[in-house]
């Protein structure tokens, strides 16, 4: 069959771990088998322009969506594109980049599924929906040491946004695939990132791999680190994954062995030799952590991605 890359949405809140989540995968398939496209490049207005309109970046009327609507659409076919480029650290826009696709494309942002043509572009959709207080954590430590800000800065724009938020970007939750929750254990610090806990809403939307044959399937009273059961998002029924930050390497690699498993093509990536990234996160003062439930994380949207390429080969 024609050749088609495999196209991954990842969307979510600003700062909520986008990048950190894209970064993580791109590196278990190889960087040089991805393409990673953000679609804070379709801005339509500048910094300064947003300021003097009273516009926030979150508005879908603040966005080119005609134009990366287009850009998916080719590159869904294989086909290149001139891509717009947002300069976060000037507020404007530098000049437009001469994109191929590889094997594999990875569109992170804001506002990736607000279209019913966007959506369709798309293999696999994650959406990222951490806790309010650790996402405000998270951007303005990230927006302070790397953009520029102040710390009230950045929480005055927060509640700028907040309305924004609320009517567009959280609705998008209900298009996802997999909807990825990162939080804290209830007796250990918000900012203690390398121990995490997650909980993963699996959607029927995707055949997902019958975990209940390695993982304790009693959410409610288990007390293991590791533990699907049944519940509702959103109204509907999923599967729920939750893994602690506090699981073993022994819990885990058993996890993710039997993920692999699953998939044939993925046993290269499951190797930690291979793959010394995976699960790593930078912690608050800059050192490098291991998270498992980020690694689980990680290999499960990457089980997807190859799934999804069997049906082109």
């Amino acid at each position: 069959m024609t050749y088609r890359p495999i196209i991954l949405g990842i969307v979510g809140d600003s700062a909520a771990g986008k990048t950190t989540l894209t970064k993580g995968i791109a590196q278990v398939l190889g960087v040089e088998n991805v393409t990673v496209i953000c679609t804070d490049d379709y801005h339509r207005y500048d910094r300064k322009q947003r300021a003097e309109l009273g516009i926030t970046a979150l508005h879908p009327d603040c966005n080119h969506l005609d134009i990366m609507q287009q850009h998916l659409a080719l590159l869904r076919t294989g086909q290149p594109i001139l891509k717009p480029i947002y300069n976060h650290t000037t507020g404007t826009f530098d000049p437009p980049v001469y994109i191929k696709p590889n094997k594999f494309v990875i569109v992170e942002g804001l506002l990736g599924y607000s279209t019913r043509a966007a959506r369709d572009s798309y293999d696999v959709k994650v959406y990222l929906a951490p806790p309010e207080e650790l996402r405000s954590q998270w951007k303005v430590k990230r927006d302070t040491q790397k953009r520029g800000y102040t710390e009230e800065q950045v929480l005055a724009e927060m509640r700028k946004r907040e309305p924004d938020s609320d009517q567009f970007i959280r609705p998008q939750r209900q298009w996802a695939d997999i909807v990825v929750t990162f939080y804290p254990p209830s007796d250990q610090a918000i900012d203690n990132n390398g121990h995490l806990n997650v909980r993963l809403v699996l959607r029927p939307n995707i055949p997902h791999p019958d975990l209940t044959k390695v993982v304790s399937n009693d959410i409610i009273y288990s007390k293991a680190a590791i533990r699907i059961g049944l519940a509702r998002d959103m109204g509907k029924p999923v599967d729920v994954l939750e893994v602690d930050g506090h699981a073993t390497a022994g819990q885990v690699l058993e996890l993710e062995h039997f993920i692999c498993n699953e998939m044939p093509h993925l046993m290269a990536f499951c190797d930690r030799e291979m793959n010394p990234e995976l699960g790593k996160v930078v912690g608050t003062t800059g050192e490098s952590l291991q998270s498992h439930p980020l690694a689980i994380t990680q290999i499960l949207v990457t089980y997807h991605m190859l799934k999804a390429t069997q049906a082109y080969q």
